[in-house]
């Protein structure tokens, strides 16, 4: 049953975020948002701005006026403030869709790395709070190619290690489809939906598509993975850096293989890697 009601979305200036935004533009609701610095947001017209920060709880409950669910994206250097504003959420509203990770092992205790001990505290919170939840688990995202924008841009060549590692990457419109469902529809309460793409693509095939869709012939090249790490440490927090390149090697050997859990929900098939470099050319061009 599809629910009418009021939707707060945070990270909105975010791959998932603004994907989820124009998803709900287009089905004629209009959600509210919370972004730090609204001048440069580039939010679609129409929608209500609220400033602040998701972990900020002050923030977040001004914008929870008359707010029935929420989407929530958590900051990686935010958990301190988590039970505040779990808190406050749960007092406004009913629903909450939070964007989590593959990452959380719901064997282990404690968590095997930072990451996912980073997103298991914050679906803890929420499992204790009395909210109606559902947690979304995606695996690798392909907007986390853009690391290689700069590269690309350069010259023909994208230097990394673990070329051989293997990733279904999702697409952020696949995603944002799957939580405009959770947060408008019934049926979802409890569900902790492990998402991935649709095909398994290694770095250096990565690299390939991308080439196809900007008609260059790009390659990888393999550095040591000191070096790669040094390069990390440009988007990665230092914190998580090392967990992800032990990511990267574990796949090289064991990539893990789709879900099929967003086809499942979406009743089609997902979003190709090539359609998301199709789409993004503009980005490794200019």
């Amino acid at each position: 049953m599809v629910r009418d009601n009021n939707i707060l979305v945070t990270g909105a200036t975010g791959n998932v975020g603004g994907a989820l935004l124009r998803q709900l533009l287009a089905r004629d609701i209009t959600p509210q948002s919370l972004t730090r610095d609204p001048a440069t947001a580039n939010l679609p017209p129409g929608v209500p701005v609220a400033i602040g920060s998701q972990a900020d709880p002050a923030a977040l409950t001004a914008a929870l006026d008359g707010v029935d669910s929420v989407f929530l994206v958590w900051p990686f250097d935010g958990v301190d403030r988590a039970a505040e504003v779990v808190a406050a959420i749960a007092a406004r509203a009913r629903r909450i869709v939070l964007l989590s990770s593959a990452a959380v092992d719901d064997t282990a205790d404690p968590q095997p790395d930072p990451i996912a001990e980073h997103h298991a505290r914050i679906e803890r919170l929420i499992e204790d709070s009395g909210l109606e939840w559902t947690f979304l688990r995606p695996f690798a995202f392909a907007a986390n190619t853009r690391q290689w924008i700069g590269q690309v841009r350069a010259g023909d060549v994208v230097r990394g290690s673990h070329g051989g590692a293997g990733f279904t990457l999702v697409h952020e419109a696949d995603l944002a489809e799957v939580a405009v469902r959770a947060l408008t529809e019934d049926g979802h309460q409890g569900a902790r939906y492990l998402l991935s793409g649709p095909t398994v693509h290694t770095q250096i095939e990565q690299v390939r598509i991308l080439g196809e869709a900007l008609g260059r012939p790009l390659r990888w090249q393999e550095i040591p993975p000191g070096e790669a790490r040094a390069a990390a440490l440009s988007w990665l927090d230092e914190s998580i850096v090392d967990t992800v390149l032990a990511g990267y090697a574990a796949m090289v050997d064991n990539p893990l293989p789709p879900t099929g859990v967003l086809e499942q929900l979406l009743g089609r098939p997902g979003r190709s890697f090539r359609e998301w470099a199709a789409e993004h050319v503009a980005e490794f061009t200019r």
